[in-house]
């Protein structure tokens, strides 16, 4: 049986074009497809278009197209996307991977080129800058030249990428960060081959791929190893999702800003557990928010949990593709197409069907803040001082357990001329205007530069302890900043540009003044960070700031000027102007009327055409740069930033059995809310760790280590990296912070990574066991690589975030739940024990339930039952083959035999 659905439809240029038609998809007896969520709908135009028998089948487009709202079953999806999206610190290991396969194929006396990727891949280098130098006119240039000077090999590997591989492209340093640039050039809305027309869509190394849904376009990020496979001609597979409907209804207070909202509906969607969902966003409040505030909201769906933030394309899209460059004859075919599959428009009632609709009033949304530690975890502004000080007084793991808010000490801010400041719990020592949900957006952006305008018309400052940066989404924040002057009044508050990329969210923060770091680890203050970013978990932003506050880019301004976060700026002063007289919060804010005046010449057609043409041209340090060439890459077995991973060192063209684990010990028992961060840090490299005692070794000074993040292309770093966050708590060792563990049955302290290695020598399978949501935050493939490397068989939890559970499968590691989650609390603290996984065999079905039997030291065993986590049968097959690279490569050997 097949499907007949091709049609066509007026283009931008008057022309015919081909399209697969949704509608036409009525006459096979599919009625409801004008009731599916457009997100499903757009998903499912590809399932029609690639429709083969093979990789996608009339089964397949049947289950989707009679997707049930309330049950919509436990079927599986084979989503091929348009593109692949990439930003640098994954994307540099996913090339790696790449280059890796190509020497596999070559060393087997093949054509090494028949790896290549079968869909266009942008990489955008954004993630490499960091803010070494801040508060000075030279910050960028500064920045810029260390980004090059530290990272030389990686951008030599990407050179040498862009020629080996014909479909693999390079946005270079100093252009913008990757979401942005999607937003603002890479996303088309419509791609066009062979003459059939079809939704842009596309996969991303990175978790807030999700900013793109604000466009209208289907994405999500998922890890470098499942973007590998979707490069080398693999579905996305997924499990059938449910979608939750949020209705926005009302209108947003004057004084209340885009970012003001996010941390509302993060807030209110991590509640409803939207989890591995999509969220579909509707109603009349929907359709009035801008395409920025719309990217706004789609970007933090990994903080609210869910795979996608989406909204519908309409005529505010259209609107944004015009003010951002793209030509006119695109924009009227994007509008054509989608009314052409009747996609077009945002509705305002019921006319969709959802398996859940959640309501939120605009008008309901207060300024907030989120943290100290966690997105969803919103505070009013006006309630932060009584929660804070709530907090520093609480006991651990919740709060900070210290004895009372008093005391303050003196430091000598040395990057400042020896100017002395005083610092207690709550200064805050990082105000940093970062991050692609907030700089994308304008609104906010200007709102920033108007409040910074106002506090210097006051006299206000900043206190010097106070590390302040800006980190613009793209050149374009840099272009309305300055015709608006706005950039000069922040520039007066310190806020001056660091670089165009992913700097304070990633940990790129750099270095706090020497003095003032003293007197924080010797003093052990609870200090704070304020940023404009999405993310703010435990030791992110900086090792030694413990409490990390989310926020508009005006409130970072604000609470900049004040120092602290133990204030309540509805009542008490954020300072004093020249005359002596305290300034109150209320008195610097922007109207909506100032904000709505600047906005006039935040998007120009002509500034982004400029700004996005001729990469190189504008980018002298990267033409300088030398790339080496070949189809096959010259691994240097001296570098300490590139190496040959060991993925296929056993590669067999032949699946493996499925066997079950016996006399395994724990590596690490964990507790819940284990980020990804935690499991595979992004920051820096301590010199006493494994992995800076590796670089030490290999005559690598401590100047030079830079992050972990830079260096995920050598996993002989990466490896040793691997739980060595300094503020992951292992329970086995009492909640101890830091990444060690006891070496059993002798009980010995010391660090994961020699446990794992003295397992791996005495052939002794490792698990890990944890708490709710393992695996949270980036989709960080390093996560699952290094737990892979370190010889973990299993990890056994409560629960999983999406991408990890995904990941771990993806490296050949078992994920398994606890079938009921207490039983967690019978074996969270026997860290003594040995484990084995009974039940798991070749034969298994996705989602069977196994058995794990704990034999504790004295001999008594007891079982618990478990569900194994391969959720789809392609998820078998790559566990079988050992991982989803060598299935892959097994794929294209065959296809080529």
């Amino acid at each position: 049986m097949s499907i007949d659905t091709l049609s066509t439809f007026t283009t931008g240029t008057g022309s015919e074009g081909k399209f697969y038609s949704l509608p036409a998809l009525a006459n096979h007896g599919f009625s409801k497809i004008d009731r599916l969520p457009i997100s499903i709908r757009i998903v499912l135009e590809s399932l029609l278009r690639n429709l083969d028998g093979k990789k996608v089948t009339v089964a397949d487009v049947a289950n989707l197209a009679n997707w049930n709202a309330k049950s919509p079953g436990d079927y599986e999806i084979p989503f091929t996307v348009a593109r692949i999206v990439l930003q640098d610190f994954t994307g540099v290991p996913l090339l790696v991977d790449l280059a890796t396969m190509r020497s596999a194929v070559d060393k087997m006396g093949k054509n090494p080129q028949m790896i290549e990727p079968l869909v266009p891949v942008d990489l955008v280098v954004d993630h490499s800058v960091q803010v070494d130098f801040a508060g000075t006119a030279m910050s960028f240039e500064k920045n810029l030249d260390l980004e090059f000077y530290r990272n030389r090999e990686r951008y030599q590997f990407l050179k040498w990428g862009t020629q080996a591989f014909e479909t693999f492209k390079v946005v270079p340093p100093g252009i913008g960060i990757v979401h942005q640039v999607n937003l603002e050039y890479l996303a088309k809305g419509v791609l066009e081959k062979e003459g059939v027309f079809y939704p842009d869509s596309l996969v991303g190394t990175d978790s807030h791929t999700t900013m793109i849904n604000g466009l209208g376009v289907v994405g999500w990020g998922v890890g470098g190893i499942e973007a590998e496979a979707g490069m080398l001609g693999q579905p996305v597979t997924f499990l059938v999702p449910e979608v939750v409907g949020m209705r926005l209804i009302g209108e947003l207070q004057p004084g209340v800003t885009a970012t003001d909202l996010v941390l509302r509906v993060t807030e209110v969607l991590r509640q409803t557990k939207v989890v591995g969902k999509f969220v579909e966003f509707f109603g009349p409040g929907a359709r009035a928010l801008s395409v920025p505030d719309r990217a706004t909201l789609a970007n933090m769906a990994p903080e609210y949990g869910a795979t996608m933030g989406f909204f519908g394309i309409d005529e505010a899209t259209i609107g944004y593709l015009v003010g951002t460059g793209r030509s006119e004859e695109l924009c009227k075919t994007v509008e054509n197409y989608y009314k052409a599959q009747g996609l077009w428009g945002i509705q305002e009632g019921d006319e969709i069907e959802y398996t859940q609709v959640v309501e939120l009033d605009l008008s309901s949304v207060k300024p907030g803040v989120a943290g100290p530690k966690r997105p969803q975890d919103r505070i009013d502004v006006d309630a932060l001082k009584q929660k804070f000080e709530s907090l520093l007084v609480a006991p651990t793991p919740g709060g900070f357990g210290k004895p009372s808010l008093n005391g303050s000490y003196e430091v000598v801010v040395d990057s400042k001329d020896g100017i002395k400041d005083t610092i207690r719990h709550g200064s805050v020592l990082i105000a940093a205007i970062t991050s692609c949900t907030n700089t994308s957006n304008p609104s906010v952006m200007l709102a920033a530069g108007l409040l910074a305008q106002k506090a210097n018309a006051k006299g206000l400052t900043v206190k010097p302890a106070v590390k302040t940066s800006l980190g613009p989404g793209s050149r374009v924040v840099t272009d309305y900043l300055d015709k608006t002057n706005l950039q000069v009044e922040l520039d007066k508050l310190g806020f001056q540009t660091v670089g165009y990329g992913c700097t304070t969210c990633i940990g790129n923060s750099g270095p706090l003044d020497a003095g003032i770091e003293n007197v924080v680890k010797s003093e052990d203050v609870v200090a704070a960070s304020v940023l404009s970013g999405n993310r703010n978990f435990e030791a992110r932003v900086h090792q030694s700031i413990k409490a990390n506050f989310l926020m508009s880019p005006p409130l970072v301004v604000a609470y900049a000027i004040a120092g602290t976060v133990d204030i309540d700026l509805s009542t008490e002063p954020l300072g004093t102007d020249t005359e002596g007289q305290p300034v109150m919060l209320a008195d610097i804010w922007p109207t909506s009327q100032e904000i709505g005046d600047a906005m006039a010449s935040a998007l120009s057609p002509e500034v982004f055409q400029r700004l996005y043409t001729d990469f190189a041209e504008q980018n002298p340090k990267w033409n300088e740069i030398p790339g080496s060439i070949g189809a096959v890459y010259e691994w240097d077995r001296k570098s300490t930033y590139i190496q040959e991973p060991p993925f296929f060192e056993n590669f067999s063209m032949d699946p493996a059995e499925i066997n079950e684990i016996h006399g395994a010990r724990a590596l690490g028992i964990f507790g819940d809310s284990v980020t990804t961060d935690h499991i595979s840090p992004a920051g820096a490299i301590k010199k006493d760790s494994p992995a800076g005692k590796y670089l030490l070794e290999n005559g690598v000074p401590v100047s030079d280590f830079n992050s972990y993040g830079s260096r995920r292309g050598n996993d002989r770093v990466m490896i040793r990296g691997t739980f060595a966050n300094v503020r992951i708590k292992n329970l086995m060792l009492g909640g101890e912070e830091g990444g060690n563990t006891l070496l059993q049955p002798e009980a010995t302290k010391t660090s994961i990574y020699d446990a794992a290695m003295a397992y791996k020598e005495r052939g002794v399978p490792s698990i890990i066991l944890a708490g709710e949501d393992y695996g949270m935050g980036s989709s960080r493939d390093w996560a699952a690589k290094g737990t892979s490397l370190q010889g973990v068989k299993a990890v056994i939890t409560k629960s999983f975030e999406r991408i990890h559970r995904s990941n771990l499968v993806g490296m050949g590691v078992l994920p398994c739940n606890f079938k009921n989650k207490e039983d967690y609390d019978k074996v969270k603290d026997l860290d003594d024990a040995t484990f084995d996984l009974l039940g798991v065999h070749t034969a298994m079905k996705p989602q069977s339930e196994a058995t794990l039997r704990v034999t504790k030291a004295d001999g008594e065993s007891f079982d618990v039952p478990v569900v194994v986590r391969i959720d789809t049968p392609v998820e078998i097959d790559y566990y079988r083959a050992g991982g989803i690279l060598p299935y892959v490569l097994a794929q294209i050997l065959r296809a080529n035999a």
